[in-house]
Order: C-alpha cells, then structure tokens, then sequence
C-alpha cells in the first residue's frame, strides 16, 4: 500500500464519523456512520433499523470522512478521505467492537440496532487544504 494510503486510514481512524454513500434501486443516498480502521479494512457502524446495511452489502460504495468540525481555533488545515470497495456484512471480534464506543441509545425514537459492514478500500484518495479558518458559531439574539 503506498504511503498516501496508509496515511489515509491512520488520519480516518482519528476521526469518529464518516459518511457512507450507496445506490438503493439507482438512487444515490448518504448515510453517518461510526467507524474504525483495523488491518487495513474499514469498519463501520449503523443502525440496521433502516437495512442500509442489507442494501450495501456486496455493492460497491464510497466512504469519506474528514476533520472539518473537529478542529481548534487556530487550526486552519484541513484533511478529506475518500475510498470506494465492496461493502460486506460481518460481526466485529471481541477486540474490534469495543473500539466502536458506546452505540447510540435511540434512532429515530426507536432503539438502536447496531449492523455493521466492512469495506476493503480498492481506491483511496487523501486531500489536505490549507489556510481554511474554523467558524465560529453565530448566535441569534
């Protein structure tokens, strides 16, 4: 794996979320998910309520993930990953789950149902931006 790539999965496992994209019947759509990174396979979280998991399991989907909202005043560099692979439905070991935290309590006012996928990236791409200031949040009075 080129170094790009690898520095790619060590900046994805820093950050808690991404976003996991997918066809279901040709129409595109976009899911939050919880992730983690573990020899080398990209690891995910989400609520099976939905049967997303269901719908991405064996297709092909992209996964990104950046450091946008989880940044310091001051801090004005900014990274993005994005990667695409066949998505697979799987049960993490005892050393995996842990590293997911704690699941939500609720999704959609009825519980969470934890599913999880796993996704061997194919093709990873990293971008870093520079000189992209935090915001600051606005307040109405």
């Amino acid at each position: 794996m080129p170094s790009d790539e690898y520095r790619a999965l060590e900046l994805l496992d820093r950050a808690p979320y991404g976003r996991l994209s997918v066809t279901m019947r040709a129409l595109p759509f976009v899911i939050t998910t919880r992730h983690i990174v573990s020899d080398g396979k990209v690891l995910i979280r989400l609520h099976g309520g939905y049967g997303y998991g269901r719908a991405c399991d064996g297709s092909v989907v992209a996964y990104n993930a950046d450091n946008f909202g989880d940044r310091e005043e001051g801090d004005e560099n900014v990274w993005h990953i994005q990667l695409m692979g066949t998505a697979r439905t799987f049960v993490p070991d005892a050393a995996e789950l842990p590293r997911f935290g704690p699941a939500p309590r609720t999704a959609d006012d009825g519980p969470f149902i934890p599913e999880y996928l796993c996704i061997e990236p194919q093709f990873i791409t990293l971008h870093h931006l520079e000189g992209v200031p935090t915001r600051a949040a606005a307040h109405a009075s």
